[in-house]
């Protein structure tokens, strides 16, 4: 093990993650139903990767496919792996190949191009619809009125499956400032579920700074990097 996972200790701060999430589920009234703890390893060695999943670690997250590429053939297939950065449709058949959902799908030539390829891969992949709830235009997303019309558009393509929405809140140093946009994607869920063959089982919102705030508004996906791998590399 590198020196670089010595330093910080992954099973401890995934045991100390897992107590945040069960207490925000407790504060909140949650029924049974868990949140999973999607660990995101941007610019993260496998090393690192391979720890978080000795530590119980079952889903991990990726912000670029090539970056992904090569850390899952080193890793192996210990985990469910996520893409939660934007998708080019040039990298979509390589991303089927290696996620296993993909959250981040913003517009009906995304949602095409992910089926097409798993079409031709043999498979049906799991997707989120990404949403920008904060409306900055530095996000990518849809808008909360766009959502419904690209629901429509994803059920005609096959090779896909819209499993829920994703969402990343306004970043502020106090947490409080995103729970509005948090349950707007709560609120929107609720409504479309079940609308154009959709299942809104997931949403994925929340990241280390601010999921127990997105848990206590309905998140059943955190996405946490820092919190668990401890501070990237400058």
């Amino acid at each position: 093990m590198s020196d670089s996972v010595g330093t910080v200790d992954i099973a401890a701060n995934v045991a100390r993650i897992r107590e945040r999430i069960a207490a925000a589920t407790e504060r909140c009234g949650r029924g049974p139903r868990p949140v999973r703890l999607v660990a995101v390893s941007k610019q993260m060695e496998p090393e690192r990767i391979q720890a978080a999943i000795a530590a119980g670690v079952a889903d991990i997250g990726e912000n670029y496919v090539q970056e992904a590429a090569a850390k899952r053939t080193e890793v192996g297939n210990g985990a469910q792996w996520h893409l939660i950065g934007h998708l080019q449709r040039n990298k979509a058949a390589q991303a089927v190949q290696i996620f296993d959902m993909i959250q981040t799908v913003d517009s009906p030539r995304i949602a095409e191009a992910i089926g097409r390829r798993a079409q031709e891969q043999g498979r049906t992949l799991d997707v989120l619809i990404q949403v920008n709830t904060s409306g900055e235009e530095s996000k990518h997303g849809v808008s909360p009125q766009e959502v419904e019309g690209l629901l429509e558009a994803a059920d005609g393509v096959a090779g896909i499956r819209v499993t829920g929405l994703m969402t990343i809140g306004r970043w502020d140093a106090d947490p409080e400032r995103a729970r509005p946009e948090f349950r707007l994607l709560f609120d929107l869920a609720q409504k479309l579920d079940g609308r154009a063959g959709a299942r809104m089982e997931w949403l994925s919102m929340g990241m280390s700074h601010d999921f127990e705030v997105a848990i206590e508004e309905g998140a059943n996906l955190v996405r946490i990097g820092t919190g668990v791998f401890g501070p990237r590399a400058r």
